[in-house]
């Protein structure tokens, strides 16, 4: 929502409101006829009832505005540290094609701190979000918390400076925050990160809330108290607490391993994109203050975006992308070879991915096998006329990697 300062319309000019009164018909000659003097004074009081109301409305509007884009937090040091950098950053890609890195922070500062104590903060869900330049599909690719990776150097948050090594992922944003991880997707990925934006546990349970929360369904009850979690088996719609505890689970979900959590993570961002979608927030302004409002209270983010402009400007520019098309998938990795318990890329298949979004270029979803899916191409949607299953798709759709879109829903 673009600020907009609405001027005060000139009241109309009445007849007896500052100035004679017009001639009639009749004797008086041509003309509007005469307003009779007892009507003059209901006239002048509807004129200033009008201003007055337009006059309150803008100043509504700009009170909601302030309110909305003091919400976001500004991160200016991270600039700052980045610029340090410049000339070991990756070159920009097409010319309006997007990359935002999405950072879920485990932060138990503030209102994060019944969620236990924490000596720092680590990325506990990261997510590289690429912008088609045509905004015709989005694709979000999550980074395990797990994948070794090597972390250059990077300024940690006591002003000392940490030696460049070689360590879980997650340990980058502990390291020298937002910075450090950026530079260290950018050394991974070959992709430079335009934007970032940061969201915290509360941030994303008042997400969750804004939306009347998201449904899921579950095939077995859930009861994990790490979590904070206990949900009856079957069909049921999920709020902030629960809805934080279902994304977070780890041991009582699935096989326990952070692979299935990114993916149920996945699946839960893409069921809130198709609930927002489908009821029109982005469309109603009284539907998308709550959102709006949730969703700036615990953002940080760069000075670009740290904005209701800002931010506003680059949810429009995406409204339009069907759920089909927009698309989920982890980076393609393996077991680490010298610890089972950790991941490292898959090549060629990383390089492949990171070559086609750094080049604005195609890549296809490809569903898990028996699912009676077609595979989906960013931009392109589901070749036609295919069969049942999942075949490979045509050399002009881009590589296929195994995921997911918003418009397959967790209960389907």
């Amino acid at each position: 929502m673009d600020a907009q300062v609405t001027e005060t319309p000139e009241p109309p000019r009445f007849a007896g409101w500052g100035e004679r009164p017009a001639r009639g018909l009749g004797s008086d000659g041509p003309g509007p006829p005469r307003v009779p003097p007892h009507r003059w004074g209901w006239r002048r009081w509807a004129a200033l009832g009008i201003a007055g109301f337009l006059l309150g409305g803008a100043g509504t509007g700009w009170a909601v505005y302030t309110k909305l884009n003091g919400n976001i937090h500004t991160d200016s040091a991270t600039e700052r540290e980045l610029r340090k950098w410049e000339s070991e950053r990756p070159p920009a890609g097409p010319p309006n094609a997007v990359n935002v890195l999405l950072l879920g922070s485990d932060s138990r500062t503030g209102g994060n701190s019944r969620y236990g104590r924490s000596s720092g903060q680590r990325s506990d869900t990261t997510m590289l979000l690429h912008l088609a330049a045509d905004r015709k599909s989005a694709t979000a690719v999550s980074i395990p918390r797990d994948l070794v990776v090597s972390v250059p150097h990077c300024k940690h948050p006591d002003a000392t400076e940490t030696e460049p090594r070689t360590t879980r992922f997650n340990e980058a944003f502990a390291l020298g925050g937002a910075a450090c991880t950026i530079r260290t997707v950018e050394e991974l990925t070959g992709i430079r990160i335009d934007h970032y934006l940061i969201i915290d546990f509360v941030g994303f349970k008042k997400m969750v809330d804004a939306v009347d929360g998201v449904e899921i369904c579950l095939t077995r009850p859930v009861h994990d108290r790490e979590a904070e979690l206990s949900l009856p088996a079957g069909r049921q719609t999920l709020h902030g607490e629960a809805a934080l505890g279902f994304v977070r689970a780890r041991k009582s979900l699935g096989n326990g391993s952070d692979t299935q959590r990114m993916q149920r993570q996945q699946d839960f961002l893409g069921a809130l994109v198709k609930k927002v979608q489908s009821n029109g927030v982005l469309l109603n302004p009284t539907r998308l203050y709550p959102v709006l409002d949730a969703a700036t209270s615990s953002l940080t983010t760069d000075a670009a975006l740290a904005s209701l402009k800002g931010l506003y400007e680059l949810v429009r520019s995406t409204r339009s992308i069907p759920t089909g098309r927009v698309q989920f998938m982890t980076v393609p990795r393996r077991e680490y070879r010298y610890d089972p318990n950790r991941d490292e890329l898959l090549q060629p298949d990383a390089g492949r991915l990171f070559g086609q979004l750094h080049r604005d270029l195609p890549v296809t979803v490809k569903p898990p096998p028996g699912t009676g899916e077609e595979p989906v191409r960013a931009g392109g949607g589901a070749p036609p006329g295919r069969a049942a299953g999942p075949p490979s798709p045509s050399p002009s759709s881009g590589p296929a990697f195994p995921g997911t879109t918003a418009e397959h829903g967790i209960c389907e």
